[in-house]
C-alpha cells in the first residue's frame, strides 16, 4: 500500500484548511450590530458557522487524507507489553 493513497484528496483538505485560516480573520463583523434570527449578533453567528465548517473540514480530512498505514497498524492487533511492575 502506498503512503499517499489519495494525494488529490490531501491537497483538497489542505486547501480547505487554508480557506478556513483566511476566513477566520473576521475583521469585517467587528462593528456590525445586525442580529441574525432576531437575537444573535452577526459576529457570533459567523463564529458558530465557522465552527461547523471547521468540523466538516476535519471530517473531510479523516475521510480523504487520513494515512492508511495508521489504520493498517491499528488493525494488525499487535499484543501490548504489560506495564513494568504491573500485575496481570
Amino acid at each position: 500500500m502506498s503512503s499517499s493513497p489519495r494525494p488529490a484528496g490531501r491537497r483538497f483538505v489542505w486547501f480547505l484548511v487554508f480557506a478556513l485560516f483566511v476566513a477566520h480573520q473576521d475583521f469585517w463583523f467587528w462593528d456590525n450590530k445586525t442580529l441574525v434570527l432576531g437575537f444573535m449578533p452577526v459576529g457570533l453567528f459567523y463564529h458558530a458557522a465557522f465552527s461547523l465548517a471547521a468540523g466538516l473540514v476535519w471530517a473531510a480530512a479523516i475521510k480523504w487524507a487520513w494515512p492508511a498505514e495508521i489504520e493498517a497498524w491499528a488493525d494488525a492487533g499487535e499484543p501490548e507489553e504489560p506495564a513494568a511492575g504491573g500485575k496481570r
